[in-house]
C-alpha cells in the first residue's frame, strides 16, 4: 500500500477527520477514513504522538476497575483509569494526575510502563501507554460533571464473575483477564 494523500475533512473540539487516499496492491486507490486527536501535517508524523495512558492499578492484591457511562456506546461499561497527556506533562505526571482526578487515589509506585501502542488502530493514529501501577489513599469523586465514574477495587473472584456478565473496554478486559488468572 501506499499512501497517496492525507486531507483533513473534519476540525471537531477534541477529534479531526481525515481522509487518506492510497494505492492498493492492484493499483487502485483506495480511501480510508480515521480520526485523531492529533494535527497531521503530512504522513510523516501520522501515528507518531503518544497521546495517553491507560492504568493498571492495583492495591493489596486487588484490581482498580472503573464503572464508567461511555458516551459513544451510551451505557455503562468496565474500564481502567485513563486520560489523555496535557501539554508539557510527563507520563508520570500523567498517571498521578488522571488517578486523582478519576478516583482520588495516589500513586504509590510505578511497576512498569509499557512502550506506546495503539489504541484503536483500524479507526485512529491515538497512541497511548499502558502503566501498572500500585497505588494508595481512599477512592473519591472527584471527576467532571461529564463523567459518571464509579471507582472500586476487585479480588480475582469478584472480577472472574464481571467478566463473565459485564461489557469492558478491550484493555480493561485483557487486563481484568489476567489478573484473575495470575498466581
Amino acid at each position: 500500500m501506499k499512501l497517496l494523500n492525507l486531507k483533513k475533512v473534519k476540525d471537531g473540539k477534541y477529534l479531526k477527520n481525515y481522509e487518506l487516499t492510497y494505492l492498493n496492491k492492484k493499483g487502485k486507490e483506495k480511501i480510508y477514513e480515521i480520526v485523531s486527536r492529533n494535527e497531521i501535517p503530512d504522513a510523516a508524523v501520522l501515528g507518531n504522538r503518544v497521546s495517553g495512558v491507560s492504568i493498571v492499578a492495583y492495591c493489596k492484591d486487588r484490581l482498580l476497575l472503573l464503572r464508567e457511562f461511555r458516551m459513544g456506546v451510551n451505557h455503562y461499561i468496565y474500564n481502567l483509569c485513563a486520560g489523555m497527556i496535557e501539554n508539557g506533562e510527563t507520563i508520570a505526571e500523567c498517571i498521578e494526575r488522571e488517578l486523582y482526578e478519576e478516583t482520588g487515589l495516589r500513586l504509590k509506585r510505578v511497576i512498569r510502563i509499557l512502550n506506546p501502542s495503539f489504541a484503536a488502530v483500524a479507526i485512529s493514529d491515538i497512541k497511548t501507554q499502558i502503566a501498572f501501577v500500585e497505588v494508595e489513599g481512599e477512592i473519591e469523586d472527584h471527576t467532571s460533571e461529564n463523567e459518571m465514574i464509579e471507582a472500586k477495587f476487585y479480588t480475582k473472584d469478584e472480577v472472574q464473575k464481571l467478566l463473565e456478565t459485564e461489557e469492558f473496554s478491550s484493555r480493561a478486559q485483557i487486563a481484568a483477564y489476567f489478573f484473575s488468572i495470575s498466581t
